[in-house]
């Protein structure tokens, strides 16, 4: 466990951007320097780079497939596959299910699951609800926060068996993939750029780092970990990995404060309120975006001692931790990837 000295909050809603950032280094050479693409997509600042090829019809086509990816996660996005789901004929029906939407909802259903539902993806009543990405969030009535915390329960999901269709148990229920989408996206980006014949880039979908193999010349890349509430480019720490996902969640990205206490955008779904567990920070290494996605907030949402327990508990995972009172706290198998420098 470490710490590092105590920082004032910053007011006001972060850039996801923020959470995580890609430290270039110093040299210059030419094989520093990738060709990228960057863009406003998935409600975040989007940015692919890519460092062994000149090819920019590559980086077209992978902001083509993030496009295409939000129009059918988004549950905003009218005539989106969520927002159909959401908003279906018959409340309490069984619909087919496009082979994507049917990968990112058993790995969702799985971490529902394994969390005893502290992560869970029906808790759409409740994050229109909040309204974190609105331009003047503020707490809602108690009482519609109630009506709306009795719609969540993703017990109220029905994967079939082939994996091919989603009955909703209940007319109330709603879905929100917002806190584990973009992993599988990033995943996705991935999968195309390797098909593409790329084996060097990074793909940051606001925060949400995933690096495809090492650099040019075959060392790490560095990533850095963002003090909370801090400007963006300060960091606390900085990574270095290889064909790895860097993934954060905190209460510093979409929040606001009322009355002189931080409401955030990770929602109990127990109360219909933020977390107030004493974390501030999760940040999750993993070899699959998705995972480290869902992880992240899996593991907040469960607090320091049962997420850290879930954590070790899993292969090839490792997390980094930041309580209430900035005290820094590393999975086994974490500070390895920590730059010395």
């Amino acid at each position: 466990m470490k710490r590092f000295p105590h920082l004032v909050p910053v007011l006001g809603a972060a850039i996801l951007l923020a959470a995580l950032c890609f430290i270039k280094p110093p040299d210059g050479s030419p094989a520093d320097v990738p060709i990228h693409r960057s863009d406003f997509l998935l409600n975040t600042f989007v940015d692919i780079a890519i460092y062994d090829s000149r090819d920019e019809s590559i980086l077209d086509g992978a902001m083509a497939l993030c496009r295409e990816y939000e129009n059918r996660f988004s549950r905003t996005l009218s005539g989106s596959e969520v927002y159909r789901l959401n908003h279906r004929e018959d409340a309490t029906g069984t619909y087919p299910l496009s082979d994507d939407m049917t990968d990112l909802l058993a790995t969702a259903l799985y971490y529902c699951e394994r969390s005893g539902g502290a992560f869970d993806i029906t808790t759409e009543p409740l994050s229109s609800l909040w309204n974190f990405s609105g331009t003047s969030p503020s707490v809602p009535p108690a009482e519609a926060i109630e009506e709306a915390r009795k719609k969540v329960d993703y017990k109220k999901l029905r994967l079939d068996e082939t994996r091919s269709t989603l009955t909703f148990l209940d007319p109330g229920t709603s879905i929100d993939l917002g806190a584990i989408a973009k992993g599988y996206i990033a995943d996705q980006l991935k999968a195309y750029l390797l098909d593409s014949g790329v084996e060097s880039a990074m793909i940051n979908l606001g925060g949400n780092v995933l690096c495809v193999g090492s650099r040019p010349d075959g060392t790490p890349f560095t990533v850095g970990l963002q003090k909370p509430f801090a400007d963006r480019n300060e960091t606390f720490a900085q990574v270095e990995v290889s064909d790895l996902s860097v993934v954060a969640s905190g209460v510093y990205e979409r929040h606001f404060v009322e009355d002189g206490k931080n409401y955030h955008h990770i929602l109990d779904p127990s109360t219909g309120y933020p977390y107030d567990n004493g974390l501030i920070s999760v940040t999750i290494l993993s070899e699959r975006s998705v995972d480290g996605d869902a992880l992240s907030t899996t593991c907040f949402s469960l607090g320091l001692s049962r997420g850290m327990e879930l954590v070790e508990s899993m292969d090839g995972v490792y997390a980094c931790f930041i309580d209430e009172d900035y005290q820094i706290h590393y999975s086994d198998g974490m500070e390895k990837f920590l730059r010395k420098d």
